[in-house]
């Protein structure tokens, strides 16, 4: 009888141990968190949400994003990177902080092979913008009154994309340009509208309606091809100044042990939720171009950038504050 009674447990236990054990392999079987590492409302920001809606849907757990924001994106990367590795802490955010930043930072808060890349999800470029009473109309004529009387730039914080576009443009052309970073895009803009800096090199979408008010006055746009929202800007390549071009990758990243088959899953949700209709109009009014690249793709197209910037970096004497 007693026999009988084990017997009996421990084949209840095995029953019960099967679908416990093959649950906790299902990914993902809790919520997911999308580390942002920028402020909210910029397009990182707001491609993440778009993208978590999704897999809620399709994954069905919550995806839930958190802004981390913080010395040029580090510090939420480093906690992505101190994160368990099983596809639960994800990092949504855009190339500068794993191509720029460990050039700038004599201390950085992770290791650019702790976090590995996901999906290079989008590309960007920025907008080269005056405040009309500098009287520029060009980005030829930008140059030269650069070099003459030099100017004031702002940038969305050290270290910013908009701050390498501002030494690229130092470097190559030697004008005479002044860095003042600002905490984010918008206060940046605010400066070139109300004269504080001459002009500034930010996110299209954020200049753009100022743009069509006349109260910034337009030059370029930093991107391999003219923006989608103001078709009629040239290129710097159109304008004579191809080494100026510079876009901005949106990326995800996860903790380097992340098992091959979860990374796979998240992967193919985030390309099949940015190829959907409704993600592909968001991204359009966000001047972003679907990029879609993975495994060694996206890590090339990263290191390509981390090799170009690091002597970019180094010859400008480029610094954060």
């Amino acid at each position: 009888m007693k026999i009988t009674s084990f017997r009996l447990a421990l084949a209840l236990l095995t029953a019960t141990a099967v679908p416990f054990a093959a649950a906790q392999d299902v990914y993902p079987n809790k919520p997911v968190r999308f580390v942002n590492n920028f402020p909210a409302g910029g397009p990182s920001d707001l491609l993440a949400r778009s993208v978590a809606a999704v897999l809620q849907e399709t994954l069905k757990q919550p995806f839930v994003v958190e802004n981390k924001a913080g010395v040029a994106g580090n510090i939420g990367a480093a906690e992505v990177a101190r994160a368990p590795a099983d596809g639960h802490t994800v990092l949504f955010g855009i190339d500068t902080t794993f191509t720029v930043n460990p050039h700038l930072y004599g201390n950085m808060p992770f290791k650019r092979g702790e976090l590995k890349p996901l999906v290079v999800m989008a590309s960007s470029g920025l907008l080269v913008g005056v405040n009309p009473a500098t009287g520029i109309k060009t980005l030829a004529g930008m140059v030269e009154a650069g070099k003459n009387r030099g100017l004031n730039f702002s940038s969305a914080g050290s270290g910013s994309p908009g701050h390498l576009a501002i030494e690229v443009i130092k470097e190559a052309t030697q004008a005479k340009l002044t860095h003042v970073p600002y905490r984010g895009n918008t206060p940046a803009v605010t400066a070139v509208l109300a004269g504080e800096v001459d002009g500034g090199v930010l996110a299209t979408p954020g200049m753009l309606p100022h743009v069509q008010t006349g109260k910034i006055t337009a030059l370029a746009v930093t991107s391999r091809q003219r923006s989608r929202l103001a078709p009629e800007l040239p290129t710097v390549a159109e304008a004579g100044l191809k080494s100026l071009e510079q876009e901005v990758l949106y990326i995800v990243m996860v903790p380097a042990a992340t098992p091959d088959a979860v990374a796979q899953t998240l992967q193919k949700g985030i390309v099949d939720a940015l190829k959907r209709p409704d993600v592909q109009a968001r991204m359009a009014n966000l001047d972003l171009f679907f990029e879609g690249l993975t495994g060694a793709q996206a890590s090339q197209r990263l290191d390509a950038l981390y090799n170009r910037y690091g002597p970019i970096v180094k010859a400008t004497g480029m610094k954060v504050e």
